[in-house]
């Protein structure tokens, strides 16, 4: 039968007719056939199948070996045995090589027709040594996919234990060394099919014997940390990483990350090679370890590692997104990559470049899935932007591109941006003293206490988070590195964008700080407030004088103003111009803090004997409120006028009374006061103290007016109406009264209403009354120190002081003007609370409440802005505002702030009004109202507010990227150095950092609602 096929194979019949025959031949293996017949078939149609010259002859063979090999079992079982198998395996067949695959094949289809024979288990013994063998020898990708095929339908050949890890590995380490040079789609498609069956081979042994699966993830990443500059791994290696369980992240890069042997050098290429694989077309979950390893390298603060793998691979990335078949594997990792970079605008401007040319391709690519690549992609994009604004050149096109796609709002934007930086990532990896504390849930900034600077902390964020404040601060355009503003506009640059947890102002410490508040001593940060405020007025106003000789000159005011003059700005200055229409009137001099922060009272003394009256207008920052006797005091004595209203027994100065009042002097004007007993009243509010503070004032006895008119003391009455309304409404708790028997000062402890929006109630002046100067003004109080009780007053404008002069008005005058004054009823929303805790005046700590308040969110509180005629009595009135302040609980929760020191966490406004209830000594000191916007129509009034977040200006971009770049390496630097420590000795670890511990008697965290119990007592009054 041999002879026959042999002849047959080798005649020049057709195929049909040797088809025919080789069925005929087939057939006859049914029958009876000796052991030689059968010994010389198998070598035939071996020679066959692994020689023949064509196809048709190894089918005719593997036909004719199959059919034979089934009915006689025995005498295949005799032919097919270890020793030939091992031939095979170790030195090929005739011309055959034992590397090449359909050796490999033939034995496999031995195997098959042996599987229910005995001896097959002999040959599984040989094959699992020659396997392991084979695959260190490093087989190309075509014998390792046939090896692969045959050890999955026969698991038995894989070698067992200790030589299955080591099989594994080497496994590993020879798909590593495969190499593509296909050039046609359908030899890369072969490639990829046989990288395929060797990872899925893998995946098999692994779920079978799960020790396996650990040495050989040990062994991709030896291969791919390799340093060794002549080998280069392949993306192959891809193929392993959608069969490694994802449940496993955690474990595995923790184990990584937190190696002390793992070079950087090592990881780094580790993340190169990783972030190479996302090229690899069917690999799955490439771009779930490579974020998962993202993350776990900033957690435990490996920052060069991702400086250097992002610039050195988001170009590649980025090239990615042009194909299909990985690009949202490549999205995923870009997103993360550029939102996690924030310490500088270097890596998202590499790519900027392709952007255009990207979002113009998804819009015509019509594949189903290029609508919601493009949809995350435009997002991404408008984030980036928003993190570094100021670049309009890099930016127009991109958004000329992207100008019809939705656009996420700014909320939105904020929180992904504070949930990816390095710095926020949850440090899960490492323990006890290698966590590092993150910046907050909240994305603010808070400030390291520096040593009983809890007064300026406090103050510093409540400025800051006064939005039109800070937007015209930010936006300013200044050349002075000495002036205060460029420190305080610093120091706002830094807030917004660093990305340190929390700042330390040392500098603007050094440079605001007045000249009597000793360094390391608690002060008061009412006067704090009032003293930088003072600064920065007189700083711009010189800046102003020494400049007003220059032609084109750009003033010191925010560069949102655009009039006839901005183009002659220079270009970078027209860029950071930010809205149209938001304008500071061109003839409007008034500084920065004048317009944010100033406001204008007048003092009224009238006689009552003659009722002449005697007029004096003031500027004022902040409005000192007193609390009525009946919070501060009692047996209050009777007054027998007929416009009593209560008063403390001293009011005392705007930085919270003189121990001292002079005898005779106005400010010791309450001593023979006498009031209206008031019982039964309800708790005080903050809009009952400035009812009090503005409520008419009977001047008797000891404290009693001299009339020029009378020529002679007499009985009168003192009024103050507010005629021009600051932006920003400071309104100071004098909270600590002397006591002239104990001689000290104590703080009035008794809770205060804060409502959430109120009315202040404005007088229109009959006559106009420039700020710059009081002198310059007709009307005058006629007590020269009264008007320290009543508000600070900024220093004039311009021009020296001069004497006040006088106005006398007659019955008539006075009946004319009451006649036409007008009262408005201007509307204010809350903007922040500085809160003292501390049960005296001697010590205590200070934290303050915040939100974003602009003038524009009075949209949603309509009032009645005209003026009011008929009922001046009532429309004088403060009064407080509550059903259209109310937000939704969910909303309020994310929208207040509790600073305090360097922690920020969200709040609620019901906290901060019940601060006092819970904690008793903690109490409301200086409030922050926000004027809201009366223009219906939306205008802007007197060019104070900029509808949004000024572009950073380049020398503040610059000193911010600096700075995060050393932010980073000292994290990095502590980290590594805590690593060497903790395993060596232990320390005591404080995550909230040691805020206000050093030197006794600051402001430490034990108590209270913002944490000021326990303090000692220092020289340094503290108001």
């Amino acid at each position: 039968m041999d002879k026959i096929l042999e002849g047959l194979v080798s005649s020049d019949h057709s195929v049909p007719v040797k088809r025919a025959i080789v069925k005929k031949v087939v057939e006859a293996a049914e029958k009876e056939v000796t052991e030689e017949q059968c010994r010389a078939l198998f070598t035939l149609t071996t020679r066959l199948i692994l020689l023949g010259e064509d196809a048709f002859q190894k089918q005719i063979g593997l036909q004719v070996l199959e059919a034979y090999a089934r009915y006689h079992r025995l005498e295949f079982e005799h032919f097919f045995t270890k020793d030939f198998a091992l031939s095979l395996l170790q030195q090929g067949y005739g011309q055959r090589d034992h590397r090449d695959p359909a050796i490999i094949d033939y034995i496999h289809c031995c195997l098959r027709l042996l599987i229910s024979c005995p001896s097959v288990l002999e040959i599984f013994n040989v094959i699992q040594v020659e396997v392991l063998r084979m695959v260190c020898e490093r087989p190309e990708s075509s014998l390792c996919a046939h090896l692969c095929t045959l050890l999955s339908d026969f698991m038995q050949c894989i070698p067992r234990d200790k030589l299955g890890i080591l099989f594994c590995q080497q496994l590993v380490r020879t798909i590593s060394c495969f190499q593509c040079v296909a050039s046609q789609e359908r030899e890369l498609r072969e490639y990829v099919g046989q990288v395929t069956k060797v990872s899925t081979l893998l995946q098999n042994i692994w779920k079978a014997d799960p020790t396996t699966l650990l040495p050989s993830l040990q062994e991709v990443f030896a291969i791919i940390s390799s340093t060794d500059p002549s080998f280069e791994p392949s993306i192959a290696l891809a193929s392993l990483v959608q069969h490694i369980p994802v449940q496993m992240i955690t474990v595995l890069i923790k184990s990584l990350t937190t190696d002390q042997n793992v070079r950087d050098g090592s990881m780094t290429k580790a993340l190169c090679r990783m972030i190479d694989w996302l090229s690899w077309p069917l690999a799955q979950h490439v771009d779930t370890w490579v974020i998962a390893l993202l993350k776990g390298l900033a957690a435990v603060q490996k920052f060069t590692i991702l400086i250097d793998v992002t610039l050195l691979k988001i170009e590649l990335v980025f090239s990615r997104l042009w194909y299909p078949i990985v690009r949202q594997g490549a999205l995923a990792v870009l997103s993360h990559m550029l939102l996690s970079f924030q310490h500088s605008p270097e890596v998202f401007h590499l790519v900027v470049p392709h952007v255009v040319d990207l979002v113009e391709s998804l819009k015509v690519d019509g594949l189903p899935t290029s609508k919601s690549i493009l949809l995350q992609f435009t997002e991404l994009m408008h984030c980036m932007m928003y993190q570094y604004s100021g670049f309009p050149d890099l930016y127009d096109h991109i958004l000329e591109a992207i100008k019809d796609l939705p656009k996420p709002s700014e909320e939105k934007i904020k929180l992904v941006l504070n949930q990816s930086a390095w710095t926020s990532q949850s440090n899960s990896f490492a323990s006890g003293v290698l966590r590092q504390a993150g910046k907050s849930e909240t994305g603010k900034t808070g400030l390291i206490n520096l040593g009983n600077t809890c007064f300026m902390n406090s103050i510093i964020q409540t400025l800051f988070m006064a939005t039109d404040f800070r937007r015209h601060v930010l936006a300013l355009h200044l050349n002075a590195s000495n002036m205060l503003m460029k420190k305080l506009q610093l120091l706002f640059a830094f807030l917004a964008h660093t990305q340190r947890a929390a700042y330390a102002p040392r500098t603007f410490l050094e440079v605001s700080r007045p000249p009597w508040f000793n360094m390391g001593s608690q002060q008061d940060c009412s006067e704090y407030l009032r003293f930088i405020l003072d600064r920065l007025h007189e700083e711009e106003k010189t800046f102003q004088v020494l400049e007003s000789a220059k032609p084109r000159v750009i003033p010191l005011v925010d560069t949102s103003s655009k009039d006839a003059t901005c183009p002659t700005f220079s270009k970078e200055h027209q860029e950071s111009c930010l809205v149209q229409g938001e304008s500071v009137p061109v003839d409007d001099q008034r500084t920065l803090i004048e317009r944010m922060f100033g406001g204008k009272l007048i003092t009224g003394i009238r006689c009552m004997q003659c009722n002449c009256i005697s007029e004096k207008e003031e500027p004022f920052t902040d409005l000192s409120l007193a609390f009525c006797p009946s919070a501060s005091s009692q047996n209050s004595p009777k007054s027998q006028g007929p416009s009593e209203e209560p008063k403390v027994l001293c009011q005392g100065s705007v930085n919270g009374g003189s121990e001292a009042p002079e005898p005779g002097s106005a400010s010791s004007l309450a001593t023979n006061v006498q009031y209206e007993p008031v019982t039964n009243e309800p708790p005080l509010s903050v809009p009952d103290l400035v009812n009090y503070f503005l409520a008419p004032e009977i001047l008797d006895e000891d404290n009693a007016y001299f009339c020029e008119k009378c020529g002679s003391l007499q009985r009168a009455e003192r009024t103050l109406k507010v005629v021009s309304s600051p932006e920003y409404l400071i309104l100071t708790l004098l909270r600590f009264s002397y006591d002239a028997k104990c001689h000290v000062r104590r703080k009035i402890l008794d809770n205060v209403i804060i409502p959430p929006a109120l009315r202040l109630p404005v007088h229109a002046p009959y006559t106009p009354v420039p700020w710059s100067s009081a002198s310059s003004s007709p009307l005058q109080v006629d007590s020269p120190e009264s008007s320290e009780n009543l508000a600070k007053k900024l220093k004039p404008s311009q021009g020296d002081e001069e004497e006040d002069g006088r106005v006398r008005l007659n019955e008539a005058e006075e009946r004319n003007l009451a006649g036409e004054m007008q009262v408005q009823s201007v509307p204010y929303l809350l903007s922040s609370v500085v809160v003292h805790s501390g049960i005296s005046s001697e010590s205590g700590h200070y934290y303050s409440y915040g939100r974003n308040v602009s003038g524009a969110d009075g949209a949603q509180h309509p009032a009645s802005h005209s003026p009011v005629r008929e009922d001046l009595a009532t429309c004088s009135l403060c009064t407080p505002e509550q059903s259209d302040t109310q937000t939704s609980s969910g909303q309020e929760a994310r929208e207040w702030l509790l600073f305090n020191d360097s922690r920020v966490t969200f709040t609620s406004l019901q906290s901060a009004q019940n601060i006092t209830k819970r904690f008793p000594k903690d109490t409301a000191y200086v409030l922050m109202y926000r004027k809201q916007d009366q223009n219906v129509n939306g205008g802007v009034a007197n060019g104070t507010r900029i509808s949004a977040e000024p572009p950073l200006q380049k020398e503040l971009l610059d000193a911010i990227i600096k700075d995060n770049k050393l932010y980073l390496q000292e994290q990095e630097l502590n980290a590594r150095t805590q690593a060497l420590q903790a395993s060596s000795s232990s320390c005591s670890f404080r995550p909230n950092g040691s805020d206000d511990n050093n030197p006794p008697g600051s402001c430490g965290p034990s108590g209270g609602g913002g944490g000021g119990g326990g303090f000692n007592t220092i020289s340094r009054l503290v108001f």
